[in-house]
């Protein structure tokens, strides 16, 4: 098996979580951003900013997202960091 090696592009930014939860997460279980919201116990109004991308995941957040999605809370996390730190470095 042949192993292929890529480099992630330093000046690209990491996405936001918020739009892998709309873009991947709701979007495979095909749910609305209000049932969503129900049954992250989320409010549909702060769901609706992360999934905007206007607003950042909390830490109280990640918890219920993880439980949600079905991963680790401790991803959701990492990727808000990731996105936080890649645009206090700029």
């Amino acid at each position: 098996m042949i192993e292929y090696y890529t480099k992630r592009p330093l000046n690209r930014p990491p996405i936001h979580p918020g739009e892998i939860l709309c873009e991947d997460v709701l979007s495979a279980l095909g749910i609305s951003i209000s049932e969503a919201a129900r049954k992250s116990g989320i409010s549909r109004q702060q769901l609706h900013r992360v999934l905007s991308c206007t607003h950042p995941i909390t830490t109280e957040m990640t918890l219920s997202i993880g439980k949600f999605a079905g991963n680790s809370h401790g991803l959701w996390l990492r990727m808000q960091q990731a996105y936080d730190l890649w645009y206090a470095q700029q």
